[in-house]
C-alpha cells in the first residue's frame, strides 16, 4: 500500500499531470454542454456522440460522428468553437493567463508543464510576457483571418451567416481543428480560391508552433523595421528545421498525390494541383477536405497517412510525431550509415538524450497505432463498405489529430470503435511521451546486469 501510495503521489506531483488532467476536465465539461438539449437538434446527439465531439474539439482533431452543421444548433456550434480555442492554445495557457489577470503566481510545477508544452527551455525566461505574446498573436492572426474570410464569403451569403462562418473557420483553421459548419466540409467552397488560400495559410501558421511564430513575427518583424542594421539575424536551428521540413512535406505530399492520382472530380490540371496542395497541407495539420477523400486511389491515401503520422511541429496546435522528430530520426539514420557516432544536422551535433527521445516517440507511436489497427479490425471489420485501409486511415487521423476520414467511416463506428478513437485523439493531443513519462515510475537503481548478446537482422 505504501509503495502504491508513493507511486500515485509521484504521478500527481509530476508536471505532466496538469495538462493531462486539464484536458480531461475540459473534455468532460464540454461533453455535458454538448449533450444538453439546447446544443443539438431533437434526439440527434447521444452522450457518446457528445463526448466524441468534445474530445475531437478539445484535441483539435475534427473527426465527427454527427454533422456539425445540421445536428448541432448555433449554441452547440459556439460550444464547439470555444472547445477548439481552448484545445488549440492549451488548457495550461488559459490557466497561466487567469493567474496573470488575478495577480497570482503559478507554481513552479505548473510553469514547468507549460514550458514543456509551448516553450523551448531557453525561451521561457520571461514567463508572463511569453504567455501574453502567445495569446495576443493567436487572437490577432485569427481576427485577420476571419476578416478576410468574411469578405471571401460575402458575395454569396448574408452578412450574419458570412460573419459567423468566417469566425468559425478562421479559429478552426488556425487551431488545426478541421471542424466546419458547412454540410460537406469545404467541398462546396472549393471554387472560392480566396477562402481556401486564407484557410491554408492559417493552417500552416497554426502548425508551425508558437516558438517559430514568435521568431517570424516578433524578431524578424522588428528587424524589418530596423533598416540600418547591417547584419540581420539568422533563424535558430529549430525554426530552420520546422520551416524547411514543412515546405518539403507540403510540396512533396502534393507532388506524390499528383503522381499517384486524384479523384474523378478534378477534371483539369489546375483543379488537381489546387486540390493536391490543399490536402497535403491539411493532412499534416487540420483535416479540412475539398475533395472526396474516400475516392482517392490507395497509393494517394497512403501518402495522406504518412503526412498525418508526421503531423505539425512542436508547441503548435497540430498533432503527430512532429516534423522535428522526423528530421532527428533521419539525421540519426544518416549518422549510422556514414559511421558517425553522433547525429549531425545543419552544422550542429544533436544531443543524445534528444535523439533517444525522438526514437522513443517514434516507437511508441508505431506501437500505439498498430494496437489501434488491431482493435478497430476486431470491432469494425465485417461492416458493409469498411476495409482495412479505411481503418488504418481512421486510426492515424485520430492519432495525428487531423480529422480526415474516408467516406462515412467515423459515423459508422461501433460504440467500442468510437471509444477507442476518443482515447486515441486524447493520446495524440497530449503526446505518447507525456503519458508514458507520467505513468512510468522511475526509481534510481545501482544494480547492474551482465551484458547479453542477441542476433538481429
Amino acid at each position: 500500500m505504501r509503495l502504491a501510495s508513493r507511486r500515485i503521489l509521484a504521478v500527481l506531483r509530476a508536471p505532466q499531470a496538469l495538462p493531462v488532467a486539464g484536458f480531461l476536465a475540459v473534455i468532460l465539461v464540454g461533453s455535458a454542454l454538448l449533450w444538453a438539449p439546447w446544443s443539438h437538434q431533437a434526439d440527434a446527439v447521444g452522450y457518446l456522440d457528445a463526448l466524441f465531439t468534445s474530445t475531437s474539439a478539445v484535441c483539435v482533431t475534427g473527426l465527427v460522428t454527427v454533422n456539425t452543421a445540421t445536428d448541432y444548433t448555433v449554441a452547440g456550434q459556439v460550444v464547439i468553437l470555444l472547445l477548439i480555442q481552448v484545445g488549440g492554445l492549451g488548457v495550461m495557457t488559459y490557466a497561466a493567463m487567469a493567474f496573470t489577470l488575478l495577480g497570482r503566481r503559478m507554481s513552479l510545477r505548473a510553469q514547468a508543464a507549460l514550458r514543456d508544452s509551448l516553450f523551448q527551455h531557453d525561451a521561457a525566461r520571461d514567463f508572463k510576457r511569453r504567455v501574453r505574446q502567445i495569446v495576443g498573436m493567436t487572437f490577432a492572426l485569427e481576427a485577420v483571418g476571419a476578416l478576410v474570410l468574411f469578405f471571401a464569403l460575402l458575395p454569396g451569403s448574408p452578412n450574419g451567416s458570412a460573419a459567423w462562418s468566417a469566425i468559425f473557420h478562421s479559429i478552426s483553421s488556425f487551431c488545426n481543428a478541421g471542424f466546419s459548419i458547412f454540410t460537406n466540409n469545404l467541398v462546396d467552397v472549393r471554387t472560392n480560391h480566396l477562402f481556401l488560400a486564407v484557410a491554408a495559410i492559417l493552417m500552416l501558421l497554426g502548425g508551425l508552433g508558437f516558438i517559430v511564430l514568435h521568431e517570424l513575427f516578433g524578431k524578424n518583424g522588428r528587424l524589418l523595421r530596423r533598416r540600418m542594421q547591417p547584419e540581420p539575424r539568422r533563424f535558430t536551428l529549430h525554426t530552420s528545421i520546422v520551416l524547411k521540413t514543412s515546405l518539403v512535406l507540403a510540396i512533396g505530399g502534393a507532388a506524390a498525390m499528383l503522381l499517384f492520382g486524384m479523384t474523378s472530380g478534378e477534371n483539369t490540371w489546375s483543379q488537381r494541383i489546387a486540390g493536391a496542395l490543399f490536402q497535403s497541407i491539411s493532412a499534416r495539420t487540420c483535416g479540412f477536405n475539398t475533395i472526396d477523400v474516400g475516392a482517392l486511389p490507395l497509393a494517394s491515401l497512403l501518402v495522406l497517412v504518412a503526412l498525418m503520422f508526421v503531423g505539425g511541429s512542436p508547441a503548435s496546435c497540430a498533432g503527430g510525431v512532429k516534423t522535428t522528430s522526423l528530421v532527428v530520426m533521419l539525421a540519426r539514420l544518416r549518422s549510422y550509415l556514414t559511421g558517425h557516432e553522433d547525429a549531425r544536422l545543419m552544422g550542429h551535433s544533436l544531443n543524445r538524450d534528444l535523439v533517444r527521445s525522438a526514437e522513443l516517440l517514434f516507437a511508441l507511436a508505431v506501437i500505439w497505432n498498430l494496437l489501434g489497427l488491431f482493435v478497430l479490425s476486431h470491432s469494425e471489420l465485417g461492416r458493409p463498405g469498411v476495409e482495412l485501409q479505411h481503418l488504418l486511415f481512421e486510426q492515424i487521423s485520430a492519432f495525428g489529430t487531423v480529422g480526415l476520414s474516408t467516406a462515412s467511416t467515423t459515423a459508422e463506428l461501433s460504440a467500442a470503435g468510437k471509444i477507442w478513437i476518443i482515447v486515441t485523439m486524447y493520446v495524440g493531443r497530449l503526446g505518447p511521451l507525456t503519458l508514458v513519462s507520467l505513468a512510468v515510475y522511475r526509481k534510481p537503481t545501482r544494480v547492474g546486469f551482465p551484458e547479453g548478446k542477441v542476433m538481429i537482422g
